[in-house]
């Protein structure tokens, strides 16, 4: 799950780390109110949207009177902004962070992450703040530093410290960097992120070290008891397809392809994706129905892959392992008969129950295409859609 930028630095205030006084508004007069309470010579109008980018693509701008405030407001609000990070569709902008100016004198990367290979958290950090970090890791890898977390010790000062020295900050504000690094590093542990960004940090004029953006993305299978942060949740930021689906404890993510995708097991589902684009086809999902699926919960999967308007045809590729493959059947075909179906569908079953799956399929009345493998099923559904 991600959250606004603004969100982000309400959590690290709460840590103590240090960030630029600034206000949400969601409306022009809202913003205009707030750049008066602020009371800088420069405000900073940011568009709020779960995205990075925005910068390049003209969603922050900086404001020397009320005036530009209301223009730059105006011209955010209700705006679709368009990053590398959206895709082609882009996000609209609903809300603004209206936030004070400061006298930037250097940019810095600061990150944790969730290194798999290493089994341990990661602190990432780069001179070259301000810019992409993938850009940074791809010509210049040198200028990227990691120190790496005992998950028992956690961060402790001198890993930050050196960080803070292999990074050039400047010797005046290296405490201040350190203290920010270690409460960068408790919020990361006690809200269950599985990414921090802080891109950039930036030591001021007056010496001090802010976190000038804030980038966090939070582990869903530990929401349940972050409370707070689920307060956070802006639905209007999700696909509703995906939100439709969390209801019912799917995993669905939806693509930009024409070939509907059900299967039960994530290594499974992404195999097939995989065959799919082998074959020349394009999924228009990934969705894990799960192990534990009722009747129910496959009559809802299906409706959510038939509500998606550029799926041309669907897939089913079930395993039976503990997902039953007469469950499946009986969902498939309750929603196909409900919903009208108009597309062509190809099942591929195998597994527990897999006869009778095959036989409510067939004595369903409904145009089906049977497959006996993985391969044959991409290959027909290809087919049938091409």
């Amino acid at each position: 799950m991600n959250i606004h930028e603004y969100q982000g630095k309400e959590i690290l205030k709460q840590y103590g780390v240090s960030v630029p006084n600034g206000r949400v508004a969601y409306t022009v007069e809202e913003a205009v109110d707030a750049a008066k309470e602020l009371g800088t010579d420069v405000v900073v109008v940011k568009a709020q949207i779960h995205a990075g980018g925005r910068g390049k693509a003209g969603g922050v701008k900086v404001a020397k009177d009320l005036k530009e405030v209301r223009t730059y407001a105006e011209e955010l609000l209700g705006k679709t902004l368009v990053t590398h990070q959206t895709g082609p569709s882009g996000k609209e902008v609903k809300r603004l962070l209206i936030e004070e100016g400061c006298d930037i004198q250097k940019e810095y990367y600061i990150g944790f992450v969730l290194d798999r290979d290493s089994d341990c958290i990661v602190l990432m950090a780069s001179e070259e703040g301000g810019t992409d970090i993938e850009e940074v890791a791809e010509k210049n890898p040198e200028k990227i530093f990691k120190e790496y977390i005992d998950p028992v010790v956690g961060l402790v000062p001198y890993q930050a410290r050196k960080i803070a020295f292999q990074i050039n900050i400047p010797d005046q504000v290296i405490n201040k960097a350190v203290t920010f690094m270690l409460g960068l590093y408790r919020v990361f542990i006690e809200k269950d992120c599985s990414i921090v960004e802080i891109n950039p940090l930036v030591v001021t004029g007056d010496n001090q070290v802010l976190a000038l953006d804030a980038k966090f993305n939070f582990d869903d299978n530990a929401l349940y008891r972050q409370k707070e942060v689920m307060a956070y949740r802006d639905l209007d930021e999700e696909d509703a397809k995906e939100i439709e689906a969390s209801k019912y404890q799917l995993s669905y993510i939806s693509l930009e392809g024409n070939i509907g995708c059900m299967v039960n097991g994530a290594g499974l589902a992404m195999a097939t994706m995989d065959i799919i684009k082998h074959y020349n086809g394009d999924p228009a999902n990934f969705l894990d129905v799960g192990g534990g699926a009722t009747e129910e919960k496959v009559k809802e999967a299906f409706k959510i892959i038939l509500s998606d308007s550029q799926v041309r045809g669907i897939f089913v590729n079930i395993f039976g392992g503990i997902m039953k493959c007469d469950i499946i059947a009986a969902g498939v075909v309750a929603a196909a008969k409900e919903l009208g179906l108009d597309v062509p569908l190809v099942v591929r079953l195998e597994g527990t129950n897999v006869e009778l799956g095959k036989q409510i399929l067939r004595e369903s009345g409904l145009n089906i295409t049977a497959a006996e493998s993985m391969a044959d099923g991409a290959q027909k559904i290809v087919s049938l859609v091409g």
